[in-house]
């Protein structure tokens, strides 16, 4: 039997970086790639992106925006995936709140320079613990590298998606959720409704953890995810 590669999806503003420990650690699992979600405005062009790249069946592991492509792969795809792995994401369109400052920040950058994740963002995005250390360092360094237009691009996409609420009892293929227990975008309320909707799901909570788990507990996150492929996926 043919093993499924290991599709990584990264959240916005972030790249490869975000799942490098956990590509490299995985490598005698199963073939990995990380996809490019920088290129589309629109969630399903990031989908139709993936499965061009991705070749036969495949597993999705998704963090944040990278979840709501994993969602429209499972509705628009749902033969190729063999599994999802849905870390600190949401089903649900964004607030009249959200969309608000979603805006704002293309509207901003339009009238100056791309800053990229400053210092009043990051406590947003990771445990207060990471502040002024590698791991917001590092979510700063990505941003930049991702740069202003992919930005403005995937503020596109997420306004646009759709909801994804009613679609999650069809999901039937093995699913992991995770999420920090500090999230504060994606709270823990968020993947507990996932949990609650998604037949057969498993759901994790990261302790002292914010959004980017795979950065801020990379072990943690390795071995949940391969004892998950192992158990759960692979084996099927």
């Amino acid at each position: 039997m043919t093993v499924p590669t290991i599709v990584f999806l990264p959240g916005l503003l972030c790249d490869g970086q975000l799942w490098e420990k956990q590509v490299n650690a995985l490598g005698d699992v199963a073939p990995a790639i990380v996809a490019d979600l920088t290129l589309d405005d629109t969630i399903a062009g990031m989908a139709q992106r993936v499965t061009a790249h991705a070749g036969g069946r495949f597993v999705i592991i998704a963090l944040s925006m990278g979840g709501y492509v994993a969602f429209e792969l499972l509705r628009q795809f749902p033969d190729r995936i063999a599994g999802a792995a849905l870390l600190d994401t949401s089903a649900a369109p964004d607030t009249p709140a959200k969309a608000a400052a979603r805006l704002a920040g293309i509207k901003s950058l339009a009238l100056g320079r791309f800053t990229g994740v400053t210092s009043r963002l990051l406590p947003q995005l990771v445990h207060h613990r990471h502040l002024g250390g590698p791991v917001a360092q590092g979510v700063q360094d990505m941003a930049l590298r991702v740069g202003g237009e992919a930005y403005v691009r995937q503020q596109r996409a997420i306004l646009g998606r759709v909801d994804s609420r009613p679609h999650l009892s069809a999901i039937t293929v093995p699913t992991l959720i995770g999420v920090g227990a500090e999230d504060i975008l994606t709270p823990l309320p968020e993947s507990e409704l996932l949990h609650a909707y998604i037949p057969g799901s498993r759901l994790h909570v990261f302790e002292e953890c914010g959004h980017l788990p795979p950065l801020e507990k990379p072990e943690e996150t390795t071995r949940l995810l391969r004892d998950w492929l192992t158990a759960s996926v692979l084996s099927a």
